[in-house]
C-alpha cells in the first residue's frame, strides 16, 4: 500500500523531470497494482475489519469504478457455479447468441479482436468501462439505488484524485486518462485476459500464468488464478509456494491450463482470438 499510494504520489508531483515512456510505463503499473491492491482487500487481506480494508481500498486512482461495486461482484464472481457464464459470471467476456444478435456487424468484429491479446489491450479498456457504464445506467433506469450513495463517494474521491493530479501538480488531465489510466486498465486486463475459458467444471475454467517477478509483484500473484478461485482467503505472498508444492496437482485439476508467462501468452494469441466471444455451452 505504501509502494502503490506513495509511488503514485511522488510520481504525479514530480512528473515533469519523468521521461515520458517512464512516466507512462510507472503510472500505468502503479493504477494496475492499485487494482490488484483492491483487490486483496477485498478478500480479508490485510486486515479482517471490513470497514479498514474498504477505506483503504477506496481511493479511485483509475476514476472508473466504485470500489463497493466492484467488492460485490467480484464476491458474486467467486460464488457462482458456473464461471464464463455470461448470465451468471458478472466478469465474464462472453455472450450469449441472443445478446450476439442483437449487436451491430462492427461491434461484433470489434468483440472479435478484442479476444485477441492485441485488441484486449487496445480495446478492452474502452468495453470494460463502456459495458459497466451502461450498466450502471439501466441499473438506475429501473430505480434500483442500492448503489447511489456508492457513487456519490466514488465522484467525491475521484474529483479529489482529479484535483491533485491537474490542480496540484499540474499534469493535464488528458495524459492521465491516456497516459496512465488506460495503459493502467491495459495491464489489468492483461492478466484477466487468459484467466478464464469456458470448460466442463470451475477448475478447468481457471489457468495458471506462471509469470515472472515483475508480472507476480503486479498482479499480486493473482496470475495463478486457479489456486486463487480453490483458496480465496489464501493472502497473496503464500499463493506460488502453495502452487510450488503441489503442481503436478494444481495442473491435473485444471486439465493443464497454463502458459508460462505473458510473453508465452502474447506468443499465442497477439494477433488471433483465443476462443469466440459467443459461449459454446451458455444459450
Amino acid at each position: 500500500m505504501l509502494l502503490t499510494y506513495g509511488g503514485f504520489l511522488v510520481l504525479t508531483y514530480w512528473w515533469r523531470i519523468v521521461p515520458l515512456p517512464l512516466l507512462v510505463a510507472l503510472g500505468a503499473y502503479l493504477v494496475c497494482l492499485h487494482g490488484h491492491m483492491a483487490h486483496e482487500l477485498l478478500h480479508g487481506h490485510p486486515t479482517r475489519k471490513r470497514w479498514l480494508n474498504d477505506a483503504l481500498a477506496m481511493v479511485p486512482l483509475s476514476l472508473w469504478l466504485p470500489y463497493p461495486i466492484y467488492r460485490d461482484s467480484h464476491l458474486a464472481h467467486h460464488g457462482i457455479t458456473h464461471l464464463t457464464s455470461p448470465i451468471e459470471d458478472p466478469e465474464s467476456f462472453y455472450l450469449t447468441p441472443k445478446r450476439w444478435s442483437r449487436k451491430p456487424v462492427a461491434l461484433r468484429a470489434l468483440l472479435y479482436w478484442n479476444q485477441s491479446f492485441l485488441g484486449r489491450m487496445a480495446v478492452g479498456p474502452l468495453l470494460m468501462v463502456g459495458r459497466f457504464l451502461a450498466g450502471e445506467i439501466r441499473r438506475f433506469g429501473r430505480g434500483e439505488w442500492a448503489y447511489a450513495g456508492a457513487w456519490a463517494v466514488h465522484l467525491m474521491l475521484a474529483a479529489l484524485v482529479v484535483f491533485w493530479v491537474v490542480a496540484i501538480c499540474g499534469m493535464p488531465f488528458w495524459l492521465y486518462l491516456v497516459g496512465i489510466v488506460y495503459p493502467g486498465l491495459s495491464l489489468g486486463l492483461m492478466r484477466s485476459y487468459v484467466e478464464h475459458r469456458p470448460g466442463p467444471d470451475q477448475d478447468s475454467r481457471c489457468a495458471i500464468v506462471e509469470g515472472g517477478p515483475l508480472t507476480r509483484l503486479l498482479f499480486l500473484n493473482n496470475n495463478f488464478h486457479l489456486v486463487h478461485h480453490v483458496r480465496p482467503g489464501l493472502p497473496w505472498y503464500r499463493i506460488p509456494a502453495v502452487y510450488r508444492a503441489d503442481k503436478a496437482g494444481w495442473l491435473a485439476r485444471n486439465g493443464g491450463y497454463r502458459y508460462r508467462g505473458y510473453w508465452d501468452v502474447i506468443g499465442r494469441h497477439l494477433l488471433w482470438a483465443k476462443d469466440s466471444p459467443l459461449h459454446p455451452t451458455i444459450r
